[in-house]
């Protein structure tokens, strides 16, 4: 994988998120600590997905050769917000509640394994030095105040 900061902070995020799926994992029922790591997982993961939207899906969406790949990886945030509004919406007691997060859980390590195996190295081979540093910066400083956002709107909610 490409060892730009960019990359490494995507990567950093991703093993908190699948630390926090195995974590939740093992739960069960309406309890304090599922509430607590799902509400914690929920927020990740939408931070983390609106700031990678802003500093690295940005940039590759304006090169035509990585273009597709920035597409393909929105769409799959799209699909794992609406997940997790499945989720918010869902009695944690029941048993669909466990099957919607056995399928987030699938797609969402399905999707950042693609990120971190294809995307990546992609990206960094179509990005110059300067470009992964700039992204680098957007994504640091966005990632704080969308945690901001994702603890004050749940999912599918308007983000500023």
């Amino acid at each position: 994988m490409a060892d730009a900061r960019i990359f490494k902070d995507l990567k950093a995020d991703h093993d908190r998120h699948r630390t926090l799926l195995a974590q939740l994992a093992e739960t069960s029922g309406d309890s304090e600590e599922r509430r607590t790591l799902f509400a914690e997982l929920r927020t990740e993961l939408q931070a983390h997905a609106a700031a990678e939207e802003e500093s690295l899906y940005a940039a590759m969406l304006a090169d035509p050769d990585l273009r597709d790949d920035a597409r393909h990886s929105v769409a799959e945030h799209k699909e794992i917000d609406d997940f997790l509004g499945e989720l918010v919406d869902t009695d944690m007691s029941s048993s669909a509640w466990l099957m919607t997060f056995k399928d987030l859980r699938h797609r969402y390590l399905h999707h950042i394994d693609e990120e971190e195996e294809d995307m990546f190295p992609a990206a960094a081979k179509g990005l110059s030095r300067a470009e992964e540093q700039r992204i680098a910066k957007v994504f640091e400083a966005r990632k704080p105040r969308e945690l901001e956002l994702a603890e004050e709107n749940g999912p599918g909610d308007e983000r500023d």
